[in-house]
């Protein structure tokens, strides 16, 4: 099968929001974007690609701003993040595709929709919270005290951001598949109000998973993914490749 000899995609870069991106794209058929977290890159979602582009989805998957291939930051913020990628699908032409966000991925995908709703088609979130309070004691304590001794512009963006408001998430009208792992940094109760807030969720509470072990190098996410897009994705241009 085609698809075989590069299931992790073509680099490729692409300037939005005044700054340049770059991405990995593989596969054919209905649009997924694949947006990961604080500190790492697209290279996450490696055995996800790999699924979806067997699965029949063409997936796209940026290195946010900072991250990976694209040049270090001084500052971040989440609003502009959720920006970038805004401006990664209209730009790339992408009419209402699913988006898959962990961590930091996911709070973008929420304000993404939040501040443009209708952009996507679906949206699936893992270990994701909208604020700091949000996020287990004992980890904001150990980073804090990293962040103090040797200050890093990533880890004050998570112990100071987001501010969601859950009332926010009302207006998102799409599915949204709600994850995480039983034993995840984010609090259990922050999920829970998550899913509560949004008109049309599915929560999914992972037994004896963490906050990413579950996603890097495990197939487990990469089957619910196409298991929900499967029945509840519905993009917009079908006949579009």
């Amino acid at each position: 099968m085609q698809q075989n000899k590069n299931y992790y995609g073509e680099l490729k870069k692409v300037t939005v929001n005044n700054i340049i991106l770059h991405y990995a794209v593989a596969g054919e058929g209905k649009p997924v974007v694949l947006v990961h977290g604080n500190g790492e890159d697209h290279h996450l979602f490696d055995t996800e690609i790999r699924q979806l582009v067997d699965a029949g989805y063409k997936v796209y998957a940026p290195d946010s701003r900072g991250h990976g291939a694209n040049a270090p930051l001084s500052e971040y913020h989440y609003s502009d993040m959720a920006e970038d990628i805004f401006c990664f699908i209209k730009t790339l032409g992408l009419d209402k595709p699913a988006l898959y966000g962990h961590s930091d991925g996911g709070i973008i995908g929420l304000m993404l929709e939040i501040s443009h709703p209708g952009t996507l088609g679906a949206l699936a979130i893992s270990g994701t919270n909208m604020s700091p309070e949000g996020l287990d004691p004992s980890f904001i304590e150990e980073f804090t005290a990293k962040n103090q001794k040797e200050p890093d512009p990533l880890v004050t963006l998570m112990l100071s951001e987001p501010h969601i408001d859950p009332d926010s998430l009302k207006n998102i009208a799409i599915p949204v598949l709600v994850t995480a792992g039983e034993n995840d940094l984010i609090l259990r109760s922050e999920t829970e109000l998550i899913a509560d807030n949004l008109p049309d969720s599915t929560m999914v509470i992972l037994q004896g998973q963490d906050h990413g072990s579950y996603i890097a190098g495990s197939e487990v996410m990469g089957e619910m993914l196409i298991d929900f897009f499967n029945k509840e994705y519905s993009y917009a241009n079908e006949n579009d490749g």
